[in-house]
């Protein structure tokens, strides 16, 4: 299972609403712009800001830099797909973008929102409220919430803890080396059907709580 913990505080210069690119000249960073108010945000809140044609600009980016790739046309399908809903938040837009992703790549795990299972409490304590009521046996963190987790709270609930290992196998890649921290679409772009095959981590997980 997989739940979209989105009615959390939203953090500028995160991944929530940007993500990178390879071109001729190195990575280059897509953003989709959002209005952010106040500090207290949440993610679900944050607004998308429509007051120049910004996905446009975000196709002409793939045509120009992925034109060489075999499946080019089926990540501008993706594309069009999502843009032509004008969602209101950030939130909106990725849960469809994710959703039409597994779609295409086969992934079949359950997608659910956080703000379906009320619960109570500061941050590790409200998430182990959360797997909790889902009767989650493990939790796979991302690796940069290791600085703030509770690891002793995932003990004492009686629930693995793991945190993400990034290490992908290399596909063909337009422009120089190999590197995978860059958007999935690149995957897509270059793999098309084949694209399910590389998304393993080569790595294991880091196991932290077993």
């Amino acid at each position: 299972m997989f739940i979209f913990y989105d009615d959390q505080q939203y953090s500028k210069g995160s991944w929530r609403n940007r993500n990178q690119i390879k071109t001729p000249r190195g990575l280059r960073w897509i953003t989709v712009p959002v209005k952010h108010e106040h500090l207290s945000q949440l993610i679900c809140e944050t607004k998308i800001d429509y007051s120049h044609p910004w996905h446009e600009s975000h196709l002409g980016l793939v045509r120009a830099n992925y034109a060489r790739t075999p499946y080019m046309e089926q990540v501008l399908d993706i594309m069009r797909e999502v843009f032509q809903h004008h969602d209101d938040t950030i939130s909106q837009l990725n849960i469809r973008l994710t959703r039409l992703i597994c779609e295409h790549l086969g992934i079949r795990t359950p997608l659910h929102l956080s703000m379906d299972y009320p619960a109570t409490g500061r941050r590790t304590e409200r998430l182990i409220a959360i797997l909790r009521q889902v009767g989650a046996t493990t939790y796979l963190s991302g690796p940069t919430a290791q600085g703030y987790l509770e690891e002793h709270q995932f003990r004492e609930a009686g629930i693995h803890l793991e945190y993400k290992s990034y290490d992908y196998t290399p596909y063909p890649q337009l422009w120089g080396e190999f590197i995978g921290n860059v958007a999935v679409l690149d995957l897509i772009a270059n793999m098309g059907p084949d694209a399910r095959c590389f998304l393993k981590s080569q790595t294991p997980n880091k196991v932290v709580i077993a």
